[in-house]
C-alpha cells in the first residue's frame, strides 16, 4: 500500500505524541490542572497579540436595541424644527432606502424635545437624557455614523459581526479570541439583556456567536433574573468533591479521544467543563451584591435580581473588575415607529441614570481609563414623520445616526462628525460601522488589518476586505 509522505509523517508524529503521553488532549488536561493551581487565565490570546500597547483592556458595549432616534438624543437640528410639518425635500430622499415609509407622503418631523448644552465642552444633549448631561465631558459623541442594513436583525448582525451574513464571529468573539481573558473563573465574553419600551425586538444568540472561530470564544448569556446560568449549581446531594471527580473524569476521557482526532472542539469541550466547575463558585459570588454599599445600589437604581438595565450595568462593572474582556448589554425597546415621546421617556427613564452611574463608577474606581464603553443602536431614525397626531414616531434610518464612546483612550467632551441640516445624511467625517470596529480594536492594541483567520479560502477579518479606518481624531 502506498502512503503519501505527508500522511506518513502525520501518523508518525501522532504515534509519537500518543506514546509520549503528551498529545494535544494530554497537554490540554495538564494545562488545565496547572491553571487550577496557578489561577492563570484559560487562554492567553493569539501569540504576538496585542500588536502594540493599547489604551483599553476591555470593552463594555451598551446596545440600545431597536434603533434610538439621534434626533431626540444627540443630534440637534434647529432647521428640522423650522421645517416641522412641511414636505421633506425630495432631493434628500429620492432613490434612498426607507423601511416602512416607502411610497408615502414624506413630511418633516421636528425634534420632539428640547436640547441644551452640557459640561465645559457644551455638548448638545436632549432633555430626554438629563443624566447624560452630567457625563458630557467624558463621552465622545459620533454624530456621523452610517450602516448598511435597514431592518433590525440584519442591522444587529452587521453591527456585531461587520457583515449581514449569518454565521460570522461577533466582535466580542474576535476580541476574546485575539486577546484572551484576564480571568480563569468567568467567560471572556458575557452578554446581559433587559427589556422596556415599545415593541422589543428579539435578539438571537447568534448575535454573540463565535462563527467559524472555536466555539469557546462565543458570548455566554447570563440570565438577568433567577439563576444567572442554568444548572451551574450542583444537584441536591452532590458535593463539590464529587463534582470535581466527575469533571476530572470527563476531561480525561475527552483528552484521550483528542489524542486520536485532534479536534479543537474537543479542546473547547474540555475547557467548558473546567470553566463550568469554576463558575459554580465565581458566578454566585459575582451575583451576590451584598458587598456593595447602599449608596452604589442607589446610584445605579439597581434592585439585584430584577433583570433591569440598571442591575445589568452594576453587573457589567463587577464583570469588568473580575477580568472579563468583553461585556455586551442589550436593552430592548427602542423601536419607536409611533408614540415616540411616550416610549423615549420609558427607555430613557430605564437607561439614562444607570448609564451615567456606570461611567461615574468606573471613573471613581480608576477603571474608565482602560475600559472602552460604547453606546448606541443598530441604526437611527428618519427625520420624517411616521404615525398620526401626537402619537407620531420615526422609521428606520441608516444614512446618519449617533453613537458615543468613552474611556479607553477616547477623547471626552468631543462631538465628532455631522449630519446635514435635517439629520438625514452623514456629511462630515463619516464613520462607517467597520470604522467603529477598527477603532475599537485599535484601543485594545490590535491592528485590524493584521487580525485575520483563514476561512473558506479567504483571510477573514472583523472589518472585512472593504476599506475601513481607525478614527484617530477621537483618540487621545
Amino acid at each position: 500500500m502506498l502512503i503519501r509522505a505527508d500522511h506518513a509523517t502525520t501518523l508518525n508524529r501522532r504515534t509519537f505524541l500518543r506514546s509520549g503521553g503528551v498529545g494535544l488532549g494530554g497537554l490540554a488536561l495538564a494545562s488545565l490542572l496547572q491553571r487550577e493551581s496557578s489561577g492563570s487565565p484559560d487562554y492567553a490570546g493569539v501569540p504576538g497579540f496585542p500588536h502594540f500597547s493599547g489604551t483599553a483592556k476591555r470593552v463594555i458595549f451598551l446596545c440600545m436595541a431597536g434603533g434610538p432616534s439621534h434626533l431626540e438624543t444627540f443630534d440637534y437640528k434647529p432647521e428640522l424644527a423650522r421645517m416641522n410639518g412641511k414636505a421633506m425635500p425630495e432631493s434628500f430622499t429620492a432613490g434612498q432606502p426607507i423601511a416602512q415609509l416607502q411610497g408615502q407622503e414624506l413630511k418633516c418631523q421636528g425634534p420632539m424635545t428640547e436640547f441644551r448644552p452640557y459640561g465645559k465642552s457644551g455638548q448638545m444633549i436632549s432633555d430626554f437624557l438629563p443624566w447624560h448631561g452630567k457625563i458630557a465631558d467624558d463621552i465622545c459623541i459620533v454624530r456621523s455614523m452610517v450602516t448598511e442594513q435597514i431592518n433590525h436583525d440584519p442591522a444587529h448582525t452587521f453591527m456585531n459581526t461587520g457583515t449581514a451574513l449569518s454565521g460570522r464571529p461577533s466582535m466580542g468573539a474576535w476580541v476574546n479570541y485575539g486577546l484572551g481573558c484576564e480571568t480563569s473563573d468567568l467567560p471572556g465574553f458575557v452578554v446581559l439583556t433587559s427589556v422596556g419600551g415599545r415593541n422589543p425586538q428579539p435578539i438571537a444568540s447568534r448575535q454573540w456567536s463565535a462563527g467559524f472561530l472555536p466555539s469557546r470564544f462565543q458570548g455566554v448569556e447570563f440570565n438577568s433574573s433567577g439563576e444567572p446560568v442554568h444548572y451551574v449549581r450542583n444537584p441536591a446531594g452532590v458535593a463539590k468533591a464529587q463534582q470535581r471527580e466527575l469533571v476530572d473524569t470527563l476531561i480525561q476521557l475527552n483528552a484521550h479521544r483528542n489524542q486520536i482526532v485532534r479536534n479543537p472542539e474537543i479542546e473547547t469541550r474540555i475547557a467548558a467543563y473546567e470553566m463550568a466547575f469554576r463558575m459554580q463558585t465565581s458566578v454566585p459570588e459575582l451575583m451576590d451584591v451584598s458587598d456593595e454599599p447602599q449608596s452604589i445600589l442607589d446610584m445605579y437604581g439597581a434592585t439585584p435580581g430584577d433583570g433591569s438595565y440598571a442591575s445589568n450595568c452594576l453587573l457589567a462593572r463587577r464583570l469588568a473588575e473580575r477580568g472579563v474582556r468583553f461585556i455586551h448589554l442589550y436593552h430592548r425597546g427602542w423601536d419607536h415607529h409611533g408614540d415616540l415621546v411616550r416610549y423615549m421617556n420609558t427607555c430613557c427613564g430605564l437607561t439614562d441614570k444607570p448609564t451615567w452611574a456606570l461611567i461615574t463608577d468606573l471613573k471613581q474606581r480608576g477603571m474608565l481609563d482602560d475600559t472602552l464603553v460604547v453606546w448606541g443602536g443598530e441604526f437611527g431614525r428618519t427625520p420624517m414623520f411616521q404615525g398620526k397626531g401626537t402619537e407620531s414616531g420615526r422609521d428606520h434610518h441608516i444614512k446618519g445616526f449617533s453613537m458615543w464612546l468613552a474611556g479607553g483612550g477616547v477623547r471626552g467632551g468631543l462631538a465628532y462628525g455631522n449630519t446635514d441640516e435635517l439629520g438625514y445624511n452623514s456629511v462630515e467625517n463619516v464613520v462607517h460601522v467597520r470604522d467603529l470596529h477598527a477603532t475599537m480594536l485599535h484601543t485594545l492594541g490590535i491592528d485590524h488589518q493584521r487580525f485575520s483567520v483563514p476561512f473558506q479560502g479567504l483571510d477573514m477579518r472583523l472589518t472585512g476586505v472593504e476599506e475601513s479606518r481607525v478614527v484617530k481624531e477621537i483618540l487621545v
